[in-house]
């Protein structure tokens, strides 16, 4: 659909469903969104085949993704209608308050990795708060994003939600347009920084998650094989395809030796993991071939089949200046750096431009306060690589890009306040 009239077209529709679904009461809005993810729970076996036919990710895992994206749109549902604004103390023969409203419409580019949680997040907390949204989902989960298009547009007025195929020169020719309030992206860096570009030149906000390079702190006071299995619960899942996914690991001296053997072992029983395509199987094989010349040691792994799949693989002997340690690898390779003590892990996991989250894995209260003060990044996780209270946020800092994701704090992100003075005539 690469016609930018077709995409005026679309966002013109947009703009004419906006005022009336702004109008729409909030608590109509929400059961709209309680309707959306019932349907998401229906068709979720649908949507897993979906999946797994894009991407490669078993329907199993995929069918998680689902159920996730319809959890939050549950979320968005109860929490659009206490989203609030703001009285102000003035002077007592007038009223001044603040007050919340939707930016107007909402271009949202989604990745592949996980395409209907992750979609739903910002379509979700968009919608309650009255934008309405041209989505384009990624163009290597097409039959994903088109499917989940359908149904939750099928909640939903006509206009409010539409789904765009395409790739990034659509997203480009979306992001640019003149006539979009504001563009959620989650996806790459390069991907990030020019819809910064554009939306510097439309005026649109920009609300950016751009990946990461995520760093896993192991100190000498943990048990190793309990170490290597939150690593490599980090470093594999969903074949390291994940935005939060461990990318770098430094381990303490005392404990690295059976560390390395016992996260060795992780790897070796998963064996193959599969890639969303033979491009990022490549993208992956680069790394661990640029850490191997450069004299880190492959200690399972590292061997690139034909199709798109990738072993579960442990480097040693990394050094930062190793490609695997400064980029975001997006695949199961789990890189190890030995450091001689915990000052040595924190400042390495300091270093880099990314600032999307960090772990850090101790027995210490003392290193776990130091680890979420000193990390220069929007999430800290202590002793699980994964986890978080429900209704948390993600704020990414540096080149992860910037603006909170999920939470009761994205709708703040996804509204612009209004301040009212409003005094009696005399």
């Amino acid at each position: 659909m690469h016609n930018p009239d077709r995409i005026t077209e679309t966002l013109t529709v947009a703009r004419q469903a906006q005022r009336a679904w702004a109008a729409t009461p909030v608590t109509e809005r929400g059961e709209a969104l309680r309707l959306a993810a019932a349907a998401l729970r229906a068709r979720s076996d649908e949507l897993a085949k979906a999946n797994e036919s894009d991407t490669g990710r078993p329907e199993a895992e995929a069918a998680e993704g689902v159920l996730a994206g319809a959890g939050t749109l549950e979320q968005y549902a109860e929490l659009g209608p206490v989203h609030r604004g703001r009285t102000l103390r003035g002077d007592l023969s007038a009223t001044d308050f603040m007050v919340p409203e939707p930016r107007g419409v909402v271009v949202a580019l989604t990745p592949w990795n996980d395409p209907v949680a992750v979609a739903c997040g910002l379509l979700g907390a968009a919608l309650v708060t009255g934008n309405t949204v041209v989505h384009k989902p990624s163009e290597r989960a097409p039959m994903t994003g088109s499917l989940l298009g359908e149904i939750l547009a099928g909640c939903l007025p006509d206009g409010v939600l539409q789904t765009v195929p395409g790739d990034g020169l659509i997203g480009a020719e979306l992001a640019g347009h003149h006539g979009v309030d504001l563009v959620a992206h989650v996806g790459s860096v390069e991907a990030g920084r020019s819809i910064a570009l554009a939306t510097a030149r439309t005026g649109a906000k920009a609300l950016l998650e751009n990946g990461g390079n995520d760093p896993l702190v192991v100190d000498g006071d943990v048990d190793p094989v309990w170490a290597a299995g939150q690593a490599a619960l980090g470093a594999f899942a969903n074949s390291g395809q994940i935005c939060v996914a461990v990318e770098r690991i430094y381990v303490h001296q005392a404990v690295a030796e059976a560390f390395v053997a016992a996260l060795a072992e992780e790897a070796r029983s998963r064996g193959l993991l599969p890639l969303v395509d033979n491009r990022q199987r490549d993208v992956v094989d680069e790394h661990v071939r640029d850490a191997v010349a450069g004299g880190a040691r492959l200690v399972v792994g590292g061997e690139a089949p034909a199709g798109p799949q990738y072993p579960a693989t442990v480097l040693t002997g990394c050094t930062g200046e190793l490609r695997v340690m400064r980029e975001e690898t997006f695949g199961p390779v789990a890189p190890v750096q030995v450091v001689r003590d915990f000052d040595e892990g924190m400042a390495e996991a300091a270093t880099g431009e990314y600032g999307l989250a960090a772990t850090v894995l101790t027995r210490s209260m003392a290193n776990a306060q130091r680890a979420w003060r000193e990390l220069p990044v929007g999430t800290v996780k202590v002793n699980a690589v994964f986890g978080g209270a429900p209704g948390g946020a993600a704020h990414p800092r540096g080149a992860s890009g910037s603006g909170f994701g999920y939470g009761p704090e994205l709708l703040d992100e996804m509204t612009q306040v209004k301040v009212v003075h409003l005094e009696p005539a005399p």
